[in-house]
């Protein structure tokens, strides 16, 4: 047996060990975890909004389903729901929210351009990954509407991404995305396939089996005739409201101009594309379906010549209609049961339990004008408002959008600048640009497994130098 060969057995010796310490137990064979909150942030083409929001298409878009806008042209998705197998990489990730776009407004009213994007869902496996989303269009020439569910709409480069290994977060930055013939079919024909469209981004959590397989908590159980005598009386088991005062309004907040920011205070919450006031108190009568309800919970825009805060937000439902309104600071001066807006409130009767309004279009009031400093004008049309009132024990508020868990320092990339004229391809990002995260473990499993293989390597090269014959050479 050549003298070398012990050194050797040593050193794989020590990388098992190392090993062993280091993984944890049934590593080899991880099993599938839950996709638990995240987001996706998506621009779509951004060449594609400048084309419907400026001068020829003179459109806008919507957000829909709790969907927000992040950085400077991208859609931020929510709630994450979907698995990840660390062993062969599988991943899928399925998104709430949406976003419409209309554009060539006709003299009847109705569009030319309308195009929704929503529920986007990212799949991986075997190295590939394609990017599906559900779609309502008009095509150009005849006007005739398609829907098409989880279509796929873009492929996905992973060059350089291994989604073997990890234990989560998974996290995917500025991913290169290009168009399908399925999905330039579903785009209306505006791109052909092969176009770049503008990168994804995406984070999520990971619920490891473990923690999964937790048996659930108990409900509470209810007597039905407490119940009824409740709803009878109309008394408020819990209530919420949602609202996002106005998309173009919070970015002007966060943008070069006011530079600037909001905070939540007294319970308020924020989902991102909303704002949720919650612990309503007061009264609904589920026969008239009226309601007179004052919420918990305020938010703060601040930042140059700015100093505005919207707080004891109240809701009232009457005859179908109903009317926000809230005490308005601005800077040292409050203004208190300012109505901010109108919304309207049909069939706000209970439904197992729970009377709510989803998204009901907003307008803005005369004093919600003043309120704002006359930024916009009293009819303008305000981000939609959300309302849900239990009047069960057993009813549950809608949840929030979830975001997952951030990382440590959020820097969206900007999505280029797109011309003004016409949708036209915009460059895509590199796949240089691109990693995948999961988790601090591998990062530091790797550092160690590197000292581990150094160590032994030097026993190696020691024993051969102390066994080896002399005036003979040994080569590695």
């Amino acid at each position: 047996m050549p003298p070398y060969r012990p050194a050797r057995a040593f050193a794989a010796a020590l990388l098992a060990a190392l090993l062993g310490a280091l993984l944890p137990a049934g590593a080899a064979r991880a099993a599938e975890g839950t996709v638990s909150g995240g987001r996706l942030d998506w621009g779509i083409k951004s060449s594609f909004q400048t084309y419907v929001t400026g001068p020829i298409a003179n459109g806008n878009y919507r957000l829909t389903g709790g969907a927000a806008t992040i950085g400077g042209s991208q859609f931020r998705f929510h709630s994450a729901k979907g698995s990840y197998n660390p062993e062969t990489g599988a991943f899928e990730a399925r998104f709430s929210g949406g976003v419409r776009f209309t554009g060539h407004r006709k003299p009847d009213g109705s569009n030319e351009l309308e195009l929704s994007v929503s529920r986007p869902t990212v799949r991986i496996s075997g190295g590939r990954g394609t990017l599906h989303v559900d779609m309502v269009s008009k095509a150009r020439t005849t006007g005739k509407v398609t829907t098409s569910t989880q279509v796929p709409f873009a492929a996905l480069n992973l060059s350089g991404v291994n989604m073997r290994g990890g234990r989560g977060p998974v996290r995917l930055n500025n991913i290169p995305a290009t168009l399908t013939g399925q999905g330039a079919t579903a785009f209306a024909g505006f791109y052909t396939a092969g176009t770049p469209l503008d990168p994804i981004s995406l984070g999520v959590d990971v619920v490891e089996p473990r923690q999964s397989a937790a048996p659930p908590k108990p409900t509470p159980e209810t007597k039905p005739s407490a119940t009824a005598k409740d709803t009878a009386r109309g008394a408020l088991r819990d209530a919420a409201v949602d609202w996002g005062v106005r998309r173009t309004f919070r970015e002007y907040v966060t943008g070069s101009i006011a530079q600037g920011k909001w905070t939540l205070s007294g319970g308020a919450q924020d989902g991102g594309a909303l704002f949720r006031f919650p612990s309503g108190k007061g009264t609904y009568d589920p026969k008239t379906q009226s309601l007179d309800a004052v919420f918990t919970g305020a938010v703060r825009f601040t930042g140059q010549h700015l100093d505005l805060t919207l707080t004891k937000v109240t809701a009232k439902i009457s005859g179908g209609k109903g009317v926000l309104s809230a005490d308005v600071a601005n800077g040292t001066r409050t203004t208190p049961a300012v109505p901010l807006i109108t919304f309207p409130a049909t069939g706000f009767a209970p439904k197992n339990g729970l009377a709510a309004l989803t998204e009901a279009p907003a307008t803005l009031t005369a004093g919600g004008a003043q309120a704002f400093g006359n930024m916009y004008k009293a009819g303008t049309e305000m981000d939609p408002v959300s309302l849900a009132v239990a009047v069960d024990a057993g009813a549950r508020l809608p949840a929030l959008p979830d975001l997952g868990s951030a990382p440590a320092a959020e820097t969206p990339s900007a999505a280029p600048s797109p011309s003004a004229a016409a949708p036209d391809a915009a460059p895509a990002a590199s796949a240089a640009d691109s990693s995948a995260s999961s988790g601090v473990f591998i990062a530091v499993g790797a550092g160690v497994l590197a000292a581990a293989s150094a160590i032994a390597l030097y026993a190696v090269r020691r024993r051969r130098r102390v066994t080896a014959a002399p005036g003979t050479t040994t080569t590695d």
